[in-house]
């Protein structure tokens, strides 16, 4: 009994620390793995359910197995003594774990962030694996892509008529030629690249307008 409040208080200790709510926290983008209803929580929560630690292991690096499995074996021991302690302990074990899987990815962790705040291309993509058809996320992407493009071409393709017309008018069409082909190159640039798996976020929509030649 002793060991067990000693564990629930370590954990608790460990939750103010790792709650990305916490002030000592600067604001990030979401990250997929991150959140709640993301596949690495999923992944936890069903082993946990299962008491079967194989699952989880994907998601972290290898010289994190045995701290991983240790804490799983020890989150098992403390959900049977009670509500209250299997909710404490099934929270420290999800933020370790997440933790540890964007340690190994090089990426920052804030925190566990809370369900439904999932980009939709990234929710797509999770129901196009679910479901084995990747129609739905094609159809997402491109048509999106394909609206950024035609909205950045009219702006730039109007500006261009004008932009000899006064100098206000030239930098007026710089802008928008600056941000429309800049556009299409970052489309292009991430639809040629190799897969790879990469956790960071796309810039802010309006990074092409800072991008000069």
């Amino acid at each position: 009994m002793r060991r067990t409040i000693l564990f629930l208080t370590v954990m608790a200790i460990m939750l103010l620390f790792v709650d990305g709510n916490s002030p000592l926290f600067l604001p990030l983008v979401f990250a997929h793995c991150d959140t709640l209803d993301g596949p690495v929580v999923k992944t936890a929560q069903a082993a946990l359910a299962k008491g079967d630690v194989m699952p989880v292991l994907k998601w972290v690096k290898k010289e994190n197995e045995a701290e991983i499995q240790d804490l799983f074996r020890k989150t098992l021991a403390v959900r049977s003594t009670g509500k209250e302690a299997q909710e404490l302990a099934d929270r420290y074990f999800l933020e370790t774990l997440v933790r540890l899987h964007r340690a190994g990815e090089g990426e920052p962790y804030t925190g566990l962030k809370p369900a439904g705040v999932v980009e939709p291309a990234v929710v797509e993509a999770d129901k196009a694996l679910e479901s084995g058809n990747v129609d739905s996320l094609v159809k997402l992407v491109t048509e999106a892509a394909a609206r950024g493009i035609r909205e950045r071409f009219g702006k730039a393709k109007e500006a261009k008529k004008h932009a000899d017309h006064s100098v206000a008018a030239g930098r007026e069409f710089v802008e928008s030629y600056v941000q429309f082909t800049h556009y299409a190159e970052r489309l292009h640039m991430n639809a040629a690249a190799p897969a790879g798996h990469r956790h960071a976020a796309a810039g802010p929509a309006t990074e092409e307008e800072r991008h000069k030649h």
